[in-house]
C-alpha cells in the first residue's frame, strides 16, 4: 500500500476514535455528517439538500416545506454501519429511505433520543440527538476524490479513482492503474488542464467533465481556506440527472489552526458523544481510551501503551484502559491521570510503565506519590521506571512510606499486577 492510501487510512481511523487516534498532544476534531454538508454547502460545493431535525416543535414545519421526490433519513452520530445498527427501544436502522413525507418525523422521533449500537459504538451505543434528513440522488456512478497534506511531496495531494464508493485502500492494493495522484500548488488554484486531466481520468465524460473540474476547484478553494489536512469525497457522484454531487465527506481539520478556525472548531461535538473521563483527560494533554479490563496503565508514549497492554494480555491480565501522558508530563497531568484511572470502578490494580527519555522518571515517581497519599489508594500500584533521573525516583517511591512494587522490566511489572489480583 502507497504512503497516501496509509496515510489516508490512518485519518479515517482518527475520526472514528481507534486507538491509533492515540497521537501524544493531539486532538481531533469531530464533526457530523451534517456539519460536514453544511460547510462544503458554505463554498459552493454542491451536495444533496438537507435539513436537520433535533425532536424541537419546528420540526413539523421544516419537513412540511422540504419537498422532495424521496427523503434519506439519517442518525447523526460518530461512527459508521449506521444503516444496519439497532437502537436500544430495538427500532432497527439508523438509515431509512422512504418517498412518504409523513413518515419523516415518525422515523426520526424513533431515532431521536435513544442510543445507536453499531459495530463501531460501544456496547451500550450513542445517543443520537439530531437528524439529517436529505433528498435522496439517483446514482449513476460513484468515484473518489481526496485531497491531503503529504510530507513526501511537502504539500498538499489529489488522489483521484473512478473506482469510488468502495475501500480505497483495496482499489490500491489490487487495481492501482485505477488511482491517479496529484502534487498541488498550495499557493495557486489547480490549472484548468490539471481539472479535465483528473475528470476525465474519473471516466466523467461530455457536460459532466467540465462540471467535475469546476467541483474540484471549490474543493480545493475549501480545503485551503479551512485548514485541512485531508477532505475525502467517497462517493463524488454522478447522478441520472447529470448532476455532480459531493455525497458523503470525511473532513479533518489542522489542529493548530485552531485559532484561525474558531467557528469550526466550536462545531466539535466529540464531548456530546465521548467518554466524560476521555473529554477530561484531553483538557490535560493526557490520551485516554476506556477498555474493558480491570488493571490501569499509565505509560509514557502509544508505542509503549500498546506493548504495555498487550503484556498484561499475555501474562494473563486484562487492560482497563489505554492512558497515554506523553512526553511533557508534569506532577499535576500525572495526578489527574491518577484520578481518571481510579474513577473506574473496574479498577483493581495500576501499572505505571514509564520510559525517560524526554520526561524525567523523578516527576512521575513525585506526581505517583502525591496522587496516591491525596487519592488515599486503596488497589495494588506496580511501577516500572527506566531512563532519565530512574534512581532519584526509585529512592523517592522507596522513601514515600506507600505499599508500592517496583519492577524491573516491563514483563517483571506485568506479571506482579496480575498477581497482585490473584
Amino acid at each position: 500500500m502507497s504512503f497516501l492510501m496509509k496515510a489516508a487510512a490512518c485519518t479515517r481511523q482518527l475520526v472514528h476514535k481507534t486507538p491509533l487516534l492515540l497521537q501524544q498532544q493531539v486532538r481531533q476534531l469531530n464533526l457530523l455528517e451534517f456539519q460536514s454538508k453544511d460547510l462544503l454547502q458554505k463554498y459552493g460545493v454542491a451536495i444533496q439538500q438537507f435539513k436537520v431535525l433535533d425532536n424541537s416543535n419546528s420540526d413539523a414545519e421544516i419537513v412540511k416545506t422540504f419537498e422532495c421526490p424521496e427523503y434519506v433519513v439519517k442518525a447523526q452520530i460518530l461512527a459508521g454501519g449506521r444503516g444496519k445498527g439497532t437502537f436500544d427501544n430495538g427500532f432497527k436502522g439508523g438509515v431509512h429511505i422512504t418517498s412518504n413525507k409523513s413518515d419523516v418525523l415518525s422515523l426520526s422521533k424513533q431515532m431521536i433520543g435513544h442510543r445507536l449500537i453499531t459495530k463501531q459504538t460501544p456496547k451500550s451505543g450513542i445517543l443520537v440527538n439530531k437528524v439529517m434528513v436529505a433528498r435522496s440522488v439517483n446514482i449513476t456512478r460513484e468515484t473518489y476524490l481526496c485531497i491531503l497534506l503529504d510530507r513526501e511531496h511537502n504539500g498538499p495531494v489529489l488522489i483521484a479513482s473512478p473506482a469510488g464508493g468502495m475501500d480505497i485502500e483495496a482499489v490500491a492494493e489490487e487495481t492501482p492503474e485505477k488511482l491517479l495522484t496529484v502534487p498541488l500548488d498550495i499557493g495557486k488554484p489547480i490549472p484548468e488542464a490539471t481539472l479535465i486531466k483528473v475528470a476525465k481520468f474519473l471516466e466523467f465524460k461530455g457536460d459532466t467533465v467540465q462540471r467535475c473540474a469546476e467541483e474540484i476547484q471549490k474543493l480545493y478553494t475549501f480545503f485551503k481556506a479551512v485548514d485541512a489536512v485531508q477532505i475525502e469525497i467517497n462517493p463524488l457522484a454522478e447522478t441520472d440527472k447529470g448532476e455532480v454531487i459531493s455525497v458523503d465527506a470525511k473532513l479533518n481539520f489542522d489542529d493548530n489552526a485552531q485559532f484561525r478556525q474558531k467557528d469550526i472548531f466550536a462545531m466539535d461535538i466529540t464531548e456530546e458523544e465521548a467518554d466524560p473521563r476521555e473529554v477530561e483527560a484531553a483538557k490535560y494533554n493526557l490520551n485516554y481510551v476506556a477498555m474493558d479490563g480491570n488493571i490501569g496503565c499509565l505509560v509514557n508514549g502509544a508505542g509503549l501503551a500498546m506493548a504495555t497492554m498487550d503484556i498484561i494480555q499475555l501474562n494473563g491480565g486484562s487492560p482497563a484502559n489505554f492512558l497515554d501522558v506523553g512526553g511533557g508530563v508534569n506532577e499535576a497531568q500525572v495526578a489527574k491521570a491518577f484520578e481518571i484511572l481510579t474513577a473506574d470502578p473496574k479498577v483493581k490494580g495500576i501499572l505505571v510503565n514509564v520510559f525517560g527519555g524526554i520526561v524525567n522518571c523523578a516527576t512521575i515517581a513525585n506526581g505517583i506519590v502525591a496522587a496516591s497519599k491525596k487519592l488515599k489508594l486503596n488497589v495494588p500500584l506496580v511501577v516500572r521506571l527506566e531512563g532519565t533521573n530512574v534512581d532519584k525516583a526509585r529512592e523517592i517511591l522507596k522513601n514515600s512510606g506507600l505499599p508500592i512494587q517496583t519492577a524491573s522490566d516491563l514483563d517483571d511489572a506485568a506479571q506482579k499486577s496480575v498477581a497482585a489480583l490473584n
